[in-house]
């Protein structure tokens, strides 16, 4: 049986290679972060170069950590119809304008085929209200969405 595919988005990665938080529920989504990447031998990870492009930008040693967390992790291609599927879930699917980088995470991950895109950006990606018209703009583009969840969500147990 294959491995479930998650596509990493890049606030995973910055929350497991920040350092710790004082603040309790950043503190406890990078705990729960590190759990999941412990587990993470059980999914075969994919990210994208909009995702290194994120990791790559701030202070130079965070940076540093957040890419070598992504070394090893393949990378999805970003083409005209994620480009295409990104300006639509702008468009139709609830997303303001200045998340046009989230949606190409969905894009790329919903082209790339991968079956769950792994993230903390609640407000712009793994919103409740949001899921069902990010869902149904993607279907509509001919492309079936990855469930979207948080660390905390995906914690079936799988073989590693």
């Amino acid at each position: 049986m294959p491995k479930p595919s998650v596509y990493i988005e890049t606030s995973v990665v910055s929350y497991l290679c920040a350092r710790p938080s004082k603040k309790h529920i950043v503190a406890a989504h990078q705990e729960l972060t590190r759990a999941w990447w412990s587990r993470r031998d059980g999914y075969d990870l994919f990210a994208s170069e909009v995702v290194v492009a994120e990791a790559s930008a701030g202070d130079a040693g965070a940076a540093a950590r957040r890419l070598a967390a992504l070394r090893d992790i393949p990378l999805l291609a970003q083409s005209a119809e994620t480009m295409a599927l990104a300006r639509e879930l702008v468009a139709r699917g609830g997303l303001p304008s200045k998340a046009a980088v989230d949606a190409l995470h969905v894009a790329i991950a919903a082209f790339g085929g991968v079956d769950y895109l792994l993230t903390w950006n609640c407000p712009h990606i793994a919103d409740a209200a949001l899921r069902g018209r990010l869902e149904a703009t993607c279907r509509a583009m001919g492309v079936e969405p990855p469930v979207i969840c948080t660390p905390e969500e995906l914690t079936e147990e799988v073989a590693s």
